[in-house]
């Protein structure tokens, strides 16, 4: 029987900004161990759950982005024993992760050390690739393609807690009773993939979910709705923003609505540090990219 933790990374001193998951039982694995510049708080949290180098077997990745698996090259190195699972097509960015670090740097600028740090290969001998027909990566545990924030998304079910450990599929949610906010940064995300990784999570209907940003709630199947209806929206508003030629202030004025939206349930000055590092402008530019490449898209009535 397995039983799932969350650490708190703590992410450059916010609460509730990242969260990492241990699935606790004869194989103790970790599900995307955050970035390196929180290595410390990482491991301080596995040997709090009396996970040591020598126990953790498993590191369970839902995609490659740095918040989500930049420690993992560090942590192979620390933890002999573990071996990484990860979509096959993210798992070219572990072995060489050269042209992510490129990608993230033009995003995030000068911030980008500071932010996650030194990103370190995987040798590809510790490294499975998953696709779909592969065998599980442990007993129990169920991988579940979940592309749309990207297209090697995926999200680990536990079958036996019925907790979805969804990484960014189910959104941005920061706090119990706060609104689903859609990660939808450039340049991978598809809507139309979105919509039906939601069907299929609602299909699921899983007991619970966990999610990077941040923790673990209730009633899955109405936050997918939720989120689907916010994706709706903030396509909706992008379209109508690009038919009207606005320009970069439509991203800037979305950031700030969403700041204030969830000023309420953290705290304005929680709210406004959390969107200072993980600015809803660029969700907005997420979306805009997405729509200009695929102008034809439409979402179905």
């Amino acid at each position: 029987m397995s039983a799932t933790e969350l650490i708190d990374l703590e992410h450059l001193g916010l609460r509730g900004a990242i969260g990492v998951y241990v699935i606790l039982g004869e194989e103790p694995a970790l599900v995307d161990p955050g970035p390196s510049t929180t290595l410390e708080r990482l491991r301080a949290g596995l040997a709090a759950l009396g996970v040591g180098p020598e126990d953790l077997r498993h590191i369970l990745l839902t995609h490659v982005h740095l918040d989500h698996a930049g420690a993992t090259g560090h942590l192979v190195e620390a933890y002999p024993h573990a071996r990484v699972h990860v979509h096959e097509g993210g798992a070219p960015h572990m072995v060489d992760p050269t042209r992510l670090v490129a990608s993230t740097r033009r995003t995030f600028g000068e911030a980008h050390d500071r932010l996650w740090g030194e990103v370190k290969p995987v040798p590809s001998e510790r490294i499975r690739g998953w696709s779909a027909g592969a065998r599980d990566p442990l007993r129990g545990i169920r991988p579940i393609p979940t592309p749309g924030h990207i297209d090697h998304h995926l999200a680990f079910l536990d079958e036996g807690e019925g907790t979805l450990l969804a990484g960014d599929a189910m959104g941005i949610i920061l706090a119990p009773g706060a609104p689903s906010h859609p990660p939808t940064p450039p340049p991978s995300v598809d809507l139309r993939a979105w919509e039906n990784t939601l069907s299929e999570v609602r299909a699921i209907g899983p007991e619970r979910f966990g999610v990077t940003h941040f923790g673990l709630h209730d009633d899955a199947v109405g936050r997918a709705q939720s989120l689907q209806t916010r994706l709706d929206a903030l396509e909706a508003r992008v379209r109508r923003a690009m038919e009207q030629g606005g320009g970069d202030e439509d991203a800037t004025r979305f950031n700030d609505e969403v700041m204030q939206e969830f000023a309420p349930f953290l705290g304005e000055d929680q709210a406004r540090r959390y969107f200072d590092l993980f600015s809803a402008a660029t969700d907005w530019r997420g979306v805009r990219f997405y729509l200009e490449r695929n102008p034809d898209t439409r979402r179905p009535s």
